[in-house]
């Protein structure tokens, strides 16, 4: 399994848009081929502060997905809001325990 995870920060004025695009398009995206699981947090501490962990069946499903219009259209939407720049990792899941 493949995770995506990416870290956001965002103006505060600009949060509730940033939530809104994410509640319209948050389906399309984990129905998105590859895509098994998305979810979002929010930084406890600094509440302009969000990630998200997206699982993928591999690193091309994600690829797929960055060069699709759907990444091209909510990214647009989104990279707006940013007051920092994005931070992204990929790392392989190892481990999980229920």
């Amino acid at each position: 399994m493949f995770v995506r995870i990416v870290k956001m920060s965002f103006y505060e004025e600009h949060i509730g848009a940033f939530l809104i695009n994410f509640e319209e398009n948050k389906n399309k995206i984990r129905n998105f081929k590859g895509c098994n699981l998305l979810e979002l947090y929010r930084d406890k501490n600094n509440p302009n502060i969000f990630f998200t962990y997206s699982y993928w069946k591999s690193e091309s499903d994600l690829e797929h997905y960055r060069q699709s219009d759907l990444f091209k259209s909510v990214w647009s939407k989104t990279k707006p809001f940013f007051n920092e720049k994005p931070e992204a990792w990929s790392v392989d899941k190892v481990e999980s325990l229920d």
